[in-house]
C-alpha cells in the first residue's frame, strides 16, 4: 500500500510519497494476504527533467512484469524526444497535455495491452506549471478494476490551495477532515436514510475540517505540511494492529515556477560517494 500527499499552494507544489509495496498472495482457504512488504519503491517522479512537471503514484503497483517506476521512465523518455505523439514542445506545452498524454501511455499502450490486467485502483498525479503561466495546477489519473475516464484537474490554476492524499488515509482523513473512514458506515447503521448521507457528510465537514494549507505559505512550509501529513499516516499504521503496508523514506519533491523540480527527499539504492557523476535520476 501506499500514502501520497500532493500539495499546491501560490508558490509551488509539493508531492510526498512513502516507500512500502506490498506483495500479496492467497492462502489455502482462497483468502488474500500481505506475503511481504519491501520499503524501497519509488512513487515520485520528474517526468521531463528540464521542464516543472512532477508525477506522483499510488495503489496498484506494477503493470505486467514491470513497476510503474520503470514505466514512469519509460514515459519521461517519450516525453523528451521530437516528432513522436508524446513530445512535449518546450516552449509550448500545458500540463492538461501531460495529463492526458500520461493517461494515454499508462492505460491505453500499458495496462490495455496486459492479457492479465490486474484489479483494485491505480492512481496517478501530474502536477507543474504550463508554460507561460504564473500559478501550477494538479490533475489525476484514476483506473478502477479496467476503467480509466478523462484525467480530472483536481487543483487548476485559480484554486489558491488544495491538498489531495490517495493509499491508505485514515490518518490524513482525522487531520484535515475531522473524521475517520468509518464514519459513513456508522452513520448508515445508525439509521441515516442513504439519500442523506452526502449532506450530512458536507455539514460535519463545515464544522470539523481543518485548513492547514494556506495558499500564501512559503515553500519551506508547504514541504513541511506535506511531510507531516505522509509522516503522520505512516506512523498511524506503524502502530495500528496488522502489516506496516506504509513506510520506509518519503520522496518529497517540490515543483516550482522558477526553480522548477527539485527532490527534498530522496533515497538510492546506490552509494553517491561511489558514483560521484550521477545525479538524481528519477
Amino acid at each position: 500500500m501506499t500514502v501520497c500527499v500532493a500539495l499546491k499552494v501560490h508558490d509551488c507544489i509539493v508531492f510526498a510519497a512513502d516507500s512500502a509495496t506490498s506483495l500479496t498472495g492467497i492462502d489455502a482457504a482462497g483468502n488474500h494476504h500481505v506475503a511481504n512488504i519491501y520499503d524501497h519503491a519509488n512513487k515520485v517522479f520528474n517526468l521531463r527533467k528540464d521542464l516543472p512537471i512532477a508525477g506522483m503514484t499510488a495503489g496498484i503497483g506494477n503493470f505486467g512484469m514491470c513497476s510503474i517506476s520503470t514505466i514512469s521512465k519509460d514515459l519521461r523518455r517519450l516525453l523528451s524526444l521530437d516528432d513522436t505523439e508524446y513530445s512535449v514542445n518546450k516552449q509550448d506545452y500545458t500540463i492538461e497535455e501531460v495529463a492526458y498524454k500520461v493517461r494515454k501511455y499508462l492505460f491505453e499502450d500499458r495496462f490495455g495491452k496486459l492479457a492479465d490486467k490486474p484489479s483494485g485502483t491505480f492512481q496517478y498525479w501530474v502536477g507543474g506549471y504550463s508554460s507561460g503561466q504564473d500559478l501550477g495546477e494538479m490533475w489525476k489519473i484514476q483506473i478502477q478494476d479496467g476503467d480509466c475516464p478523462n484525467p480530472v484537474c483536481e487543483a487548476p490554476r485559480d484554486v489558491s490551495s488544495m491538498i489531495s492524499w490517495g493509499g491508505q488515509t485514515e490518518a490524513i482523513n482525522r487531520i484535515l477532515l475531522g473524521y475517520g473512514q468509518g464514519l459513513p458506515d456508522a452513520l448508515l447503521s445508525a439509521g441515516l436514510p442513504q439519500e442523506k448521507l452526502g449532506e450530512c457528510l458536507r455539514h460535519v465537514a463545515a464544522h470539523t475540517q481543518a485548513g492547514l494549507a494556506n495558499p500564501a505559505m512559503p515553500t519551506r512550509d508547504a514541504i513541511d505540511l506535506a511531510i507531516f501529513l505522509a509522516e503522520a499516516q505512516k506512523q498511524f499504521v506503524r502502530f495500528s494492529i496488522g502489516s506496516n503496508t506504509v513506510g520506509g523514506d518519503l520522496d518529497v519533491a517540490t515543483v516550482t515556477k522558477h526553480e522548477g523540480f527539485k527532490w527534498i527527499r530522496r533515497k538510492h539504492y546506490y552509494s553517491r560517494d561511489l558514483n560521484p557523476l550521477e545525479t538524481d535520476h528519477a
